[in-house]
């Protein structure tokens, strides 16, 4: 049987770790932001999680970024993670596949997934971030 992570599963591993998450904000007085990885494409302090841009391996010269806000599920395999994404059912829609070494390696790739959501929770709730709506 394929491993498959869940949605749901993630988004409550990204609530549980909200608190963590707020206790490792910038210092008070100043600018400082927290480093995010290098796959986590932000540019600002503004952050949301339903625009959250994940990089997949470039593929022909093409880079290609996947918005984590709309990823159904995760599968990961020895040789490959699948992420699937942006269909209106459970399996419908399109697939990214990251090629991986081992199941370490996908075990990496899928711990950067987490890290860059929680990343862009963590943005998101920053004081301050408030939509147009919410500022009203």
């Amino acid at each position: 049987m394929k491993p498959v992570v869940p949605l749901l599963v993630a988004f409550t591993l990204l609530v549980a770790g909200q608190a963590v998450a707020q206790t490792q904000s910038a210092p008070s007085g100043t600018n400082a932001t927290p480093a995010g990885p290098a796959t986590a494409a932000s540019s600002g302090p503004n952050g949301s999680t339903a625009f959250c841009l994940f990089a997949l391996p470039a593929e022909n010269g093409v880079q290609r970024w996947i918005n984590l806000g709309i990823v159904q599920y995760v599968e990961t395999r020895a040789d490959s993670v699948q992420i699937t994404f942006g269909g209106g059912n459970f399996g419908s829609g399109y697939d990214a596949k990251i090629p991986v070494k081992s199941p370490d390696e996908a075990r990496a790739v899928l711990t950067r997934l987490r890290q860059t959501a929680e990343d862009c929770t963590r943005r998101a709730a920053r004081p301050g971030n408030a939509t147009k709506e919410e500022a009203r």
